[in-house]
């Protein structure tokens, strides 16, 4: 484990955990009992001023962006159906849920009504608390249901404003992770508008309100600061176990709450794996870590009724091969440096190994399937084969899975953050790189320590593990888009922590030869002063502006579409359809769905691309077999999906759905050499020409400019 010396710094809150020096505690002299109190007092207003900005900052920021929702949308004036159809694609799922329990008849019935659901995936019954992540939606119905408040508020309105509310939480996290690190809550300050100032790329919680990642998010935050919290030296025992409750109770929520949960936490046991490895972490923390993931998965995967997809997660296979791979390799951390790289590359093999056998064996066992679909679109992504799958390249075409783009860097760039972090990473990483060669050296004895004091570069196990925390989900974020909001907000966290930071600007300083310990109090508190000012300067009149834009919200072919559903088809018809749209149908008619935007099931992914072949080249025979076959009463089709020009050749659904059929695409352009024209025209366009083929099947009963839904002929 690294050897850290202990700072002397002045009075003030950086000194809010150290412990009085024992010659203080011995010496009964009054100006150092008088200094020591003042001391002190000096740090609880600190604590409470810090306290009160960190929960004003959360507030505003909940305030902020359910302004910006209202004033988007008119939210308070528009329609319940306009509201509902505001809930996009798989929010609306999640949303209606939520929107199940509060109409039944009682609780009792509501989670019956979740546990046999039938109405989700026509012609099969599911357990939609075992296959989502609805427990959420779940615990908000029944408080609902339960607190005096029908009256005054609306559901949905409790809904989003709950979840406004946990942006609160969100932001008090990130504030006390960085006041942490630093030792000042001017650091959490400036974190918290750096949050603020980059929201676009920070977080969406706007306009997707009930995705799951905006539950998910602010305990994975608050994980953060505990652990954070956790790595500090000098805690006291009682203070540990309560540190660890925290963590435990955040990281359990975390995983209740994101099916992608496994993969987040995967890979923060891969920065605890790194960081042990080179010694910066204490094993003992780290083990107890370790446990809390597969404790709070374990847990989770109860109450999801034994979901088998988080049993076979690469999470509890890695997490299980390290603690192995530990009792098998006691004397891993000594020796000198040759004799440690060589048995830390023997210990990385061997997790290696051990993971990848517990996990085929448990996916053997238990024939899971299910996560098949991400690891085929990993492969492909990362030039490892070109693929024809269906579901891999659904993802590869999607933009939010691709690389992230260039100009989020140049918006990042325009509040100072991407300029500071990079700053800040790049001493830190040197830092650690130093750090952990003297571990792996043996060259961190006391005695070299005391010969070097003055030149000597530390790395506290905090930082630590928040620099390998932001490394490795920046990686993340740069090759899939759709992670950036995990690396952004905590970019924010380290960025200002270095800005802050004693080390940071003490190291700059003497590097330089212009080491005082004056000069770098100033320095630490002088230029995020001023980065504030300038924040405050250039974006506070953008802000405002922002808060007196008003929009509306403006679909009246969704909305003629859900009248005209809810109006003339029975409660019991069955709709097929885009997996995107059909959720929005869910939510608000109540009618029976085909396939929805929950992809994380192997039979409904299969069951997705059938459905979808009404916009493939298929004869109406064949389409109208399988429709039928899933119970099929009606079935959307969508002129956008048709005819898309959103996406390029090659990444249109038509053209996914030609090519995993083995046809050629559609215009100019390359097709691979063994694809073959189809004999059918593409069902879609010809459907609407009314032939007798077609109308023998189906029969139009209602379009617009943009839907045409078709009844389906029953035939003996």
């Amino acid at each position: 484990m690294t050897t850290v010396r202990q700072r002397r710094v002045g009075k003030g809150a950086e000194a809010a955990e150290d412990q009085p020096s024992e010659e203080k505690n011995v010496k009964p002299d009054g100006k150092i009992l008088s200094d020591h109190t003042g001391g002190k007092l000096w740090n609880i207003l600190s604590i409470t001023v810090g306290g009160i900005v960190a929960i004003s900052l959360g507030l505003l920021t909940s305030v902020y962006v359910a302004t910006l929702h209202e004033n988007d949308l008119w939210f308070s004036n528009i329609k319940e159906v306009e509201r509902e159809i505001s809930f996009r694609t798989e929010c609306g799922l999640y949303y209606s849920y939520y929107k199940q329990m509060i109409q039944a008849a009682s609780i009792q019935q509501g989670l019956h009504g979740l546990v046999y659901d039938n109405k989700t995936e026509s012609v099969r019954t599911i357990n939609i608390l075992e296959r989502m992540n609805v427990y959420q939606e779940v615990f908000l119905s029944i408080l609902y249901r339960i607190l005096p408040i029908q009256q005054y508020l609306e559901p949905v309105y409790f809904y989003i404003y709950t979840l406004f509310g946990l942006q609160a939480v969100y932001v008090i996290a990130l504030y006390v992770t960085s006041w942490l690190l630093s030792g000042t809550w001017l650091s959490g300050l400036l974190a918290a508008c750096w949050y603020i100032t980059n929201r676009i790329d920070t977080t969406r919680v706007e306009f997707t309100i009930p995705l799951r990642e905006n539950w998910a998010l602010p305990f994975f935050a608050v994980q953060i600061a505990a652990i954070t919290y956790l790595l500090r030296t000098h805690l006291q025992p009682v203070q540990e176990r309560l540190t660890l409750m925290a963590v435990f109770i955040a990281t359990f929520l975390f995983s209740l709450t994101w099916q992608f949960n496994q993969f987040m936490m995967l890979i923060q046991a891969l920065a605890l794996f790194i960081l042990d490895c080179l010694d910066m972490l204490p094993t003992a923390k780290v083990t107890w870590l370790y446990i809390i993931q597969i404790s709070g998965l374990l847990l989770v995967c109860v109450l999801q009724f034994f979901n088998s997809m988080i049993l076979g997660s690469l999470l509890i296979s890695f997490n299980a091969s390290v603690l192995i791979a530990r009792t098998i390799q006691k004397n891993l951390k000594k020796g000198g440096l040759l004799n440690r790289l060589g048995k830390l590359i023997l210990h990385v093999l061997l997790v290696l190994c051990l993971t990848l056998l517990i996990n085929k064996f448990i996916k053997k066992i238990l024939n899971l399937e299910s996560d098949e679909h991400i690891f085929k679109f990993l492969k492909a992504k990362f030039g490892f084969g070109a693929t024809r799958d269906f579901d891999a390249n659904l993802y590869l075409c999607e933009e939010a899975f691709g690389l992230l783009p260039l100009n989020t860097f140049s918006r990042l760039s325009d509040t100072l953050l991407f300029y500071v972090y990079i700053f800040v990473l790049f001493l830190m990483t040197v830092a650690a790189v130093i750090v952990a060669f003297r571990n792996l050296s043996g060259s961190n004895q006391v005695q070299f320590m005391e010969k070097m004091e003055e030149c000597t570069i530390t790395l506290k196990p905090d930082a630590a593990y928040n620099l390998i925390h932001t490394v490795l989900f920046g990686c993340l974020a740069l090759s899939t888009m759709r992670m950036k909001y995990l690396w952004t907000s905590h970019m924010c966290v380290f960025a200002s922590f270095g800005l802050c930071s004693m080390e940071v600007w003490k190291l700059i300083l003497k590097c330089t030869h212009l080491y005082t310990s004056q000069r770098t109090h100033v320095i630490k508190y002088s230029i995020p002063i001023i980065t504030l000012l300038y924040i405050s300067y250039k974006f506070w009149p953008g802000i405002m502006d922002e808060l007196s834009e008003l929009r509306e919200f403006y679909d009246p072919d969704t909305v003629e579409l859900m009248n005209w559903i809810k109006s003339n088809t029975p409660n019991t018809a069955v709709f097929a359809g885009s997996m995107q749209l059909l959720a929005g149908v869910k939510l608000c008619t109540g009618r029976t769905l085909t396939n929805h935007p929950h992809y994380e099931d192997k039979n409904l992914r299969e069951r997705t691309k059938q459905i979808y072949q009404i916009y493939a080249k298929r004869s109406p025979e064949d389409v109208y077999r399988i429709l039928r076959s899933f119970g099929t009463d009606y079935v959307i089709l969508e002129d956008s999906i048709c005819y898309e020009r959103r996406h390029s050749r090659g990444c249109r659904l038509r053209d996914l759905l030609d090519i995993a059929n083995g046809h050629i695409m559609d215009g100019l352009g390359e097709n691979e050499p063994d694809l073959k024209p189809s004999l059918y025209p593409r069902f879609c366009e010809e459907i609407k020409k009314n032939l007798p083929s077609y109308t023998i099947h189906f029969t139009r009963v209602f379009q617009n400019k943009t839907f045409h839904v078709y009844r389906l002929a029953k035939h003996k």
